[in-house]
């Protein structure tokens, strides 16, 4: 799995001269000492650069401005602290001369009820109206602390640190984002057409290659290509291939060496796949285990080339840093009405099981054969904390348009095949409601964590979509 990346902030430390100005210096202290704590990086103006490193002139805001302009690349958002009540045009004029388009977290530091002395009165309560009303009538979006004030000491301020970096993460991955669209739409499956140009004007792409490119570059691949033994190697390593043939294996790591190469040389970051039923009656093998392995190491990959389907799956793996699958709304599990059999058959990433193996595609085995479908990841969902999401784009009205919430997987008994786990949604059969009445797909992106918050404020505040949270946010 990917190593979690280091997260960079660029702050803004507001004041404002007729209130106490010695609490900027020792909220700068304290912003960046649980910055360093949470192993985040500051861009921050230093004590020499303005008083006491904060933003309250003109001046100071265009040097804050060019400090966040030198590391553009490397900032994944701005947090804009109050110590005081902070100079409102000071904060939003530093943030929009740096040029920057990320996400803007306001946090206000909270006065004591039992020290309200004009000597350590901080009005920072007051102040987070002032400076957000001037971010929208900048046109800055901003993210908000679960607590009107809070210290940045506290847990609150911890988890919504977090919170606000997976937002952050959401943002910057999707930036001229670049997916791989391989193979054609299975005809069986119109629910999960899409429209590319929708996609575009959020600055994600489409790069798309047939099937019969990918099987002649796998043809012109030599049995003993460094690559492919290498992939072969890789693909034993991973799960357990016990009497799997040595032949399927090896169509496995050529389509895998081949489709990775096919990617890094397009640039493309996810990918969807042809699968039903052109890969087996064509090639010989289902994909399931070489798409598992991008997933496990969050490059995700959806099958049935439903794209938006990998993008929600993205937006999951950028939020937690863990990985995601693709699964379907599948099956009722009893007479429990919140609860559910999430199901696909499968290449679901081996993260998300409690054991697994390689077996075949029992589905297409009756129209293909056995033979031709060796390849899927079998066992079952673990337990855990669980968040969902979909993404699509709405053709009719130009929109993207999506849901997400939280959920768990449960260790309630199952016997069937392929991947599949049981999953307990609160209001489920309002959620169910909800995806029929709007129309979206059978398919729903996974994730084990608890960030769909995250992605709902994502979508909602920063890339402009539509985006519902079940069952509902108090915000």
């Amino acid at each position: 799995m990917a190593e979690q990346r280091t997260m960079t902030f660029g702050v803004v430390v507001g004041n404002r001269g007729f209130f106490p100005d010695h609490l900027a210096k020792t909220g700068r202290e304290e912003i960046l000492s649980v910055l360093e704590a949470a192993g985040a990086k500051a861009i921050v103006l230093s004590p020499e650069e303005s008083k006491y490193g904060a933003v309250e002139t003109y001046e100071e805001s265009k040097r804050c401005a060019e400090l966040f302009k030198k590391h553009a690349d490397e900032i994944d958002g701005i947090l804009v602290t109050l110590p005081n009540f902070g100079e409102e045009r000071g904060i939003v004029d530093a943030i929009r001369l740096s040029g920057l388009k990320v996400p803007v977290l306001v946090q206000a530091t909270p006065d004591r009820s039992e020290n309200m002395t004009i000597a350590v009165r901080r009005d920072s309560f007051c102040g987070k109206m002032s400076a957000c009303n001037n971010m929208m009538q900048y046109g800055i979006p901003y993210s908000l602390t679960t607590l009107h004030t809070e210290a940045v000491t506290s847990p609150e301020f911890k988890a919504d640190l977090e919170w606000f970096s997976a937002v952050c993460r959401i943002v910057k991955g999707l930036k001229n984002l670049k997916i791989g669209s391989i193979g054609a739409r299975p005809a069986a499956f119109n629910t999960v057409r899409y429209s590319e140009r929708i996609l575009e004007t959020s600055g994600i792409s489409v790069d798309p290659i047939d099937l019969s490119e990918i099987f002649g570059r796998i043809n012109r691949l030599k049995d003993n290509d460094d690559l492919a033994q290498a992939k072969l190697a890789a693909i034993k390593s991973y799960v357990s291939t016990q009497g799997i043939p040595e032949e399927a294996l090896l169509k496995m790591a050529k389509l895998g060496a081949v489709v990775e190469t096919w990617m890094k040389q397009t640039n493309c970051t996810i990918s969807a796949v042809q699968c039903w039923t052109s890969m087996e009656e064509y090639f010989g093998v289902v994909p399931c285990t070489v798409m598992s392995m991008m997933s496990d190491n969050l490059i995700p990959s959806a099958c049935e080339v439903d794209v938006p389907g990998t993008l929600s799956m993205y937006m999951l793996a950028l939020a937690s840093q863990t990985p995601s699958a693709l699964l379907d709304w599948n099956n009722n599990y009893g007479s429990d009405p919140n609860k559910c059999v999430c199901f696909h058959c499968s290449n679901l990433p081996k993260h998300f099981f409690a054991d697994v193996r390689m077996d075949y595609q029992e589905i297409i085995a009756g129209t293909v054969g056995k033979l031709n479908t060796f390849g899927t990841c079998v066992g079952r969902v673990k337990a855990g904390t669980m968040s969902y999401a979909r993404f699509s784009t709405d053709d009719r009205r130009g929109v993207i348009r999506g849901y997400t919430g939280k959920g768990r997987f449960t260790d309630d008994p199952l016997e069937t095949f392929g991947g599949a786990g049981v999953a307990e949604i609160p209001q489920l059969q309002k959620l169910l409601k909800y995806i029929c009445r709007e129309g979206f797909e059978h398919h729903v992106a996974a994730n084990f964590s608890d960030v769909a918050k995250a992605v709902h404020e994502a979508a909602v505040r920063y890339l402009g979509w539509e985006s519902h949270y079940h069952p509902e946010l108090e915000d």
